[in-house]
């Protein structure tokens, strides 16, 4: 499994760069990292092109598209709406099995809490599309970003029954591949759910828009 950033240059124009990783901080402007094997190893990846405005654009909120055609599944990628990451996932069938089986393991399964999931998410697999999960990979706790911890199974800092998820570096929280946080932890909420919808094909998510929210 793999997590892909994307960031344009002040210009708009793609550019490709290797960042360094820092696990201990997960600060996502600076850091990049892949998870994968079973062992959830962090490792550098290239920066990747995308139709993002321009640094003026995204700062003011505009809309972000981005191409999910090629994302495989397993795969996630983070580009940037109004200065925060936002995370694309595509979610295996196993993943998505997987999330009806731990709802008592979760602080608010159902996503009742107000400002944190729109109607549309409100479902078990809080997305528009099962296994298309979109959302922004901020703590709700103290707004550090999560490591993704996408493998099942015993990693450093979450318990051997995990079936895969989000951790928190700063102060521990874990949420599960929906971004619902787990009982017991210090981010109140679930992870935010930002405006988004898909094109018409089914190609691109645009981050940004909804039926609340438009262009």
């Amino acid at each position: 499994m793999s997590q892909i950033t994307t960031q344009p240059n002040e210009n708009g124009a793609e550019e490709n760069s290797i960042l360094p990783s820092d696990p201990s901080r997960r600060f996502w402007v600076t850091t990049a990292c892949a998870v994968g094997g079973v062992a959830g190893v962090a490792t550098a990846v290239p920066f990747v092109g995308s139709f993002a405005p321009s640094a003026k654009a995204r700062a003011a909120g505009a809309p972000v598209e981005v191409d999910i055609s090629t994302l495989a599944p397993g795969e996630m990628r983070t580009v940037e709406w109004r200065g925060n990451p936002i995370w694309i996932l595509h979610r295996t069938e196993a993943q998505l099995a997987a999330l009806k089986t731990i709802d008592n393991e979760l602080a608010d399964p159902q996503s009742d809490r107000p400002g944190f999931t729109p109607e549309y998410a409100k479902n078990e697999y809080r997305s528009r599309r099962p296994e298309i999960f979109v959302c922004i990979g901020i703590c709700t706790h103290l707004g550090c970003s999560p490591t993704p911890r996408l493998d099942s199974g015993a990693q450093p800092g979450v318990p051997s029954s995990w079936t895969g998820g989000f951790l928190c570096p700063c102060h521990g929280s874990t949420f599960d591949l929906a971004g619902r946080v787990f009982t017991n932890k210090p981010a109140p909420d679930n992870l935010e759910i930002p405006p988004y919808e898909f094109s018409a094909d089914g190609t691109r998510v645009i981050i940004g828009v909804d039926e609340n929210n438009k262009a």
